[in-house]
């Protein structure tokens, strides 16, 4: 079988070298008679990012079927969760790749290790679900404290706006400049001054080209 080999360290010091990872992968290959036509080793990259740049080639690689089977020392150094671990295994089945765990025994290829399958998915539904409800639990937490849950609110200097309208620019000008809508800036400013507001009114009244 042509076989891919994974390795992933978090730092780039001397205390990890992912030759620790492959030297285990290599005699396991030698032991199967599986030949490593591929390693790809991401080195200096945290597990807790699901895109990473050999693991991204390697999933290219997998969808070109280049090999056969991919190898890893643990399941840690590959997948970041659940469902990440399932999303990649079930992108190999597609491609009728299997996937071997040395440290953990673990051979998708066997009737056993296709139990894997099942055993992800439920876990993947799980870390879902518990996902879920913490944002659930978020959301309610913000609304006992009186929090809206929406879109941010954008920032807007109106003091330096209101400069500027008492220097004679107009309201649609510096909206333009400031990058926000004409009809936004207006609302800022009759929520934060209702006398600007008011002047804003009764100028816009007396001379559409003033307000907006």
């Amino acid at each position: 079988m042509r076989a891919a080999a994974y390795a992933r360290v978090s730092t780039n010091n001397h205390h990890q070298d992912p030759e620790v990872q492959l030297r285990d992968i290599r005699a396991f290959c030698q032991y199967k008679g599986w030949e490593i036509v591929e390693t790809y080793i991401d080195k200096g990259v945290s597990g807790a990012k699901a895109s990473r740049p050999a693991l991204n080639r390697m999933m290219t690689d997998a969808a070109e079927k280049k090999f056969d089977v991919v190898i890893v020392w643990k399941f840690d150094r590959f997948a970041r969760s659940a469902q990440h671990m399932l999303k990649a295994l079930e992108a190999f089945q597609a491609s009728g790749i299997a996937f071997v765990s040395t440290t953990e025994s673990i051979d998708t290829s066997t009737p056993t290790g296709k139990m894997v399958y099942t055993v992800l998915a439920a876990v993947a539904e799980m870390e879902r679900a518990i996902t879920v409800e913490r944002i659930h639990a978020g959301l309610r937490n913000a609304r006992a404290k009186g929090r809206k849950s929406g879109v941010k609110r954008q920032e807007i200097d109106l003091a330096a706006v209101r400069e500027r309208i008492a220097n004679g620019e107009s309201v649609r000008g510096i909206a333009k400049t400031i990058g926000v809508s004409t009809a936004l800036l207006a609302l800022r400013l009759k929520e934060s001054t209702p006398k600007v507001a008011q002047q804003l009114t009764q100028a816009t009244n007396e001379d559409p080209s003033v307000g907006f």
